[in-house]
């Protein structure tokens, strides 16, 4: 996980002007674009730091709670819990909808099919199927490789799937993490940014499964990006940015960059996709 911290000399001496001073903390899905953009700001605006750290959307909005971010980064909306405790803490929060990701089904490379529809994927990740002898004919475990409870990821599929996860699911901190334990593993699957895999145009070391939303459909994947626009593909959502309005006018030149033309070049660059007319 890359983090941008305080730059060089300058911007050691901007890191001490708390107003020219932006915290961002939040969804490990976000983070290699929020170092993109921020690096891409600093650029152009070199009066500010901009500090970037991961750890999942649900920190990135305690963060927010316990006034160390100015920005939460989440790949879910908030919660009615989170709600309630912004308003009881007296904490006015304005939302930024900035990029649309894709979540994208890995496998290992030897697994032998290249597609999965949405009723199977559930009986996967709830652990109706232990093993994938229902799926592939291969009596082996079924080894799930997910993200926290905190995680807007880990949210956002198990309300699009009605779920809880399975109980064997394995718990890791980031998307690397999981890249690296299904690269491993022949009976693994898990869940990662679409946006992340395509991240410095990376050739992916995992199979990325086509989703089929009902049986006699057709598979789409996460990486077309016509399907995507089109809102066919079946695991797609808005990424978040939620800022408390006493942060406002501190973070607005980072914000105002994200929505100029430099900011959604490097958005679709890195792999994830613009909101018309945003």
């Amino acid at each position: 996980m890359k983090y941008l911290v305080c730059w060089a000399m300058l911007a050691v001496t901007a890191c001490s002007n708390n107003q020219k001073a932006i915290r961002v903390k939040g969804s490990d899905t976000e983070v290699n674009l929020a170092v993109d953009l921020a690096e891409n700001f600093y650029k152009v605006n070199n009066n500010f730091s901009v500090a970037i750290s991961g750890g999942g959307s649900g920190m990135g909005i305690a963060s927010l709670m316990n006034r160390q971010a100015d920005i939460a980064n989440s790949s879910r909306p908030l919660n009615a819990e989170e709600d309630s405790l912004f308003k009881k803490r007296g904490i006015q929060i304005r939302t930024v909808v900035f990029a649309e990701d894709a979540t994208a089904f890995i496998v290992n490379k030897s697994f032998p099919l290249d597609s999965i529809d949405v009723a199977t994927l559930t009986a996967v990740l709830s652990g109706k199927y232990k093993t994938w002898q229902p799926v592939t004919k291969q009596h082996i475990p079924v080894n799930i490789y997910g993200r926290q409870s905190n995680s807007g990821t880990h949210s956002f599929i198990s309300k699009k799937l009605n779920i809880q996860f399975s109980p064997d699911a394995k718990e890791m901190n980031g998307n690397a993490q999981i890249m690296e334990g299904v690269k491993r593993d022949a009976s693994g699957i898990g869940y990662v940014g679409a946006g992340y895999l395509l991240h410095d145009g990376a050739n992916p070391s995992v199979k990325i499964l086509k989703i089929t939303e009902k049986q006699g459909r057709q598979a789409v994947s996460p990486l077309d990006k016509k399907a995507i626009l089109e809102h066919r593909y079946y695991f797609q959502r808005p990424l978040y940015q939620f800022i408390p309005a006493a942060s406002w006018q501190k973070v607005s030149a980072f914000i105002d960059f994200e929505k100029g033309p430099a900011g959604q070049k490097i958005i679709q660059q890195s792999g994830y996709y613009i909101i018309p007319g945003n």
